[in-house]
């Protein structure tokens, strides 16, 4: 388990493979996950990246004002339906995009984006939609 946000740095910036994988595989309290977005916040997208970061974390990073942070957060598997529907709103291309190739987004949330008014978004959600229906 990861104690401090300072840890989890150390980690991150590990060059061995086996200590930078802690930081991708190991949990942390809330707490942990606060301190780093707080004192570290080049380390947000690294914080998304973490397999076992709760819900309550991802929803407070979708909010983030950097679109390379809210993209990191929509490629996550684990968003409720709320998430991705804030999200596949979002005024940035690049989230919208992830959610469109998010393998978990609904099916209800595809068939909005299929009408985006980027073609590219609206076209990804349509052939998205075609994967899904065809099996």
């Amino acid at each position: 388990m990861i104690t401090s946000a300072e840890e989890f740095v150390e980690l991150r910036t590990s060059e061995d493979p086996d200590i930078y994988s802690r930081a991708v595989l190991e949990s942390a309290p809330e707490e942990v996950w606060l301190a780093v977005i707080t004192k570290y916040p080049d380390m947000k997208r690294a914080v998304v990246h973490n397999k076992t970061i709760p819900i309550s974390i991802l929803r407070l990073l979708m909010a983030d004002p950097n679109p390379r942070v809210r993209s990191a957060v929509a490629e996550k598997r684990k968003l409720s339906h709320d998430m991705f529907e804030k999200l596949a709103m979002d005024p940035d291309l690049s989230v919208r995009g992830r959610i469109v190739w998010n393998r978990k987004t609904p099916l209800s949330i595809l068939r909005e984006l299929a009408n985006d008014e980027d073609p590219d978004i609206a076209e990804g959600a349509r052939e998205r939609i075609k994967e899904i229906e065809q099996g």
